[in-house]
């Protein structure tokens, strides 16, 4: 509920700003998360992880498989020959018949009419074939996990983490994306902001143009003083073009970060603001915290633990497994009584044990191997912990700077502003020279520039600072 009611004045908000033609900081790093395309690749990812989870959890509950299968063959299957069914015959000489051997070592032998025991021979050979032209067969196998060495187990943490880890780098690259919106935008507002002074410029160094026209006319400066500031004006007029282009571009760069057509020009709501409210951070930071807050980090103490249930699901192939079996089975030809041509069913219960005994250390060197892997990824965790450390202390180190810096451009800015009011009261005076007042305008352009540079720099600062501390915000 209250999300719901977050997005709701979100969404008043940014209607009303797109009303007003106005872009957010906050609007543009929605929009560029919502567009970025990395940023759909690491969803479907958390997705796939999601899906994985639930097939290690599917290895829990028995398995039901179906088969079946039809084999036509060209011949039929005999159990007998013939041959070996039919008795011996003989020419008995007391009676000039041929007679049939019933036992061939007494030498007893019986007169019989030969066409009925051929007929009775051929009924036995009739009964012991059977027709297997076509054969059917088909069954339904239940398998049900017992002990498996706790490879199921292990393979089902291994896919939380990989989830987590996938939630992980997700808003890592969010993060990302954040601070790369970030650094456009504040590039704009910067040249926005230089394109003033650039103007306010070559305002300043065009009346001081017109007074030398004016002198010149008056007989009191020479045409060498108007030509140095004639070319002051043509370098006021350049600078002030490249400015323009460059904030054309920048628009357009922050406009594909936040997947906008780049022919729209954004309006940016911090445009034309002289103070960006910029803020003196902490100089001590708590790493411990950091480390909490770092998804980098926390996902890398992730896959250490995902190594050490690969290590498991190593181990797990030394141990002996059982599981459960079990299934319903139909035949045709019905197997179970003489072979005939209908179907007939059966069903089987049982289990299967496997224990492993000798592998020649194959089994073994793989689990050992997997913990060293394991070993490494802890050696791998430690060394990003150092490089944190110190990327965090290069950051606020810099974000330290940075302030200090803004602080000295509003003292020189306000130097520079008394010296432009000086030089051209002097100039109107008499006083002073046209290159006294030229010197005096460069300084204050120099010196507002400065100032515009140091404060973006400071907010720049600062959201890196954000986000290599945790503690970014969106």
């Amino acid at each position: 509920m209250y999300k719901n009611r977050i997005l709701v004045v979100m969404s008043v908000l940014a209607v009303a700003l797109a009303a007003s033609g106005q872009v957010t900081l906050d609007s543009c790093r929605h929009m560029a998360l919502r567009n970025n395309k990395q940023m759909g690749i690491e969803q479907l990812k958390i997705e796939q992880a999601g899906y994985q989870r639930k097939q290690a959890q599917a290895a829990y509950k028995p398995s039901i498989d179906f088969a079946g299968t039809y084999v036509h063959t060209g011949r039929n299957i005999s159990l007998v020959d013939i041959n070996d069914i039919t008795p011996t015959q003989f020419l008995n000489p007391a009676t000039g018949n041929y007679d049939f051997m019933i036992d061939a070592a007494a030498g007893l032998g019986i007169s019989i009419d030969g066409s009925k025991v051929n007929a009775v021979t051929q009924k036995v050979k009739d009964a012991l074939t059977f027709d297997t032209h076509n054969l059917f067969a088909a069954g339904v196998l239940v398998t049900q996990p017992i002990y498996m060495g706790g490879k199921i187990k292990a393979m089902n943490q291994i896919t939380k983490y990989a989830e987590n880890i996938a939630k992980l780098l997700h808003d890592r690259k969010a993060e990302d994306v954040i601070y790369d919106v970030d650094q456009a935008y504040w590039l704009v507002v910067s040249l926005k902001a230089k394109e003033k002074l650039a103007e306010s410029y070559l305002q300043l160094v065009t009346n001081l143009d017109n007074d030398v026209k004016k002198m010149l006319q008056q007989g009191v400066t020479t045409r060498a003083v108007l030509l140095s500031v004639d070319v002051k004006v043509n370098e006021a007029n350049v600078a002030l073009t490249k400015v323009k282009n460059g904030l054309v571009l920048s628009r357009m760069a922050l406009a594909q970060l936040c997947g906008e057509p780049l022919d729209e020009p954004m309006i940016l709501a911090d445009e034309g603001r002289t103070d960006l409210n910029v803020g003196m951070y902490p100089s001590q930071i708590d790493m411990a915290q950091v480390y909490d807050r770092r998804h980098d980090f926390n996902a890398l103490e992730l896959g250490v633990k995902v190594y050490d249930e690969k290590a498991k699901v190593a181990r797990s192939e030394m141990l002996p497994t059982i599981a459960a079996v079990g299934g319903v089975f139909v035949t045709n030809p019905h197997v179970y009584n003489g072979f005939k041509k209908e179907f007939g069913f059966n069903y089987a219960i049982g289990a299967m044990i496997k224990i492993p005994i000798w592998h020649w250390g194959g089994l073994s060197n793989k689990y050992k191997a997997a913990l060293v892997d394991a070993k490494m990824k802890r050696l791998e965790m430690e060394e990003a912990k150092e490089k944190i450390e110190l990327q965090v202390t290069q950051a606020n180190f810099k974000y330290q700077e940075a302030y200090k810096t803004y602080e000295m451009t509003k003292a020189n800015l306000a130097q520079a502003d008394e010296n432009l009011r000086v030089a051209q009261l002097a100039f109107r005076e008499g006083m002073s020279t046209s290159d006294e007042v030229l010197t005096a305008q460069t300084a204050w352009l120099k010196a507002h520039s400065d100032k515009i540079d140091a404060e973006i720099d400071v907010m720049i600062c600062d959201v890196y600072l954000s986000k290599v501390t945790g503690r970014m915000k969106y």
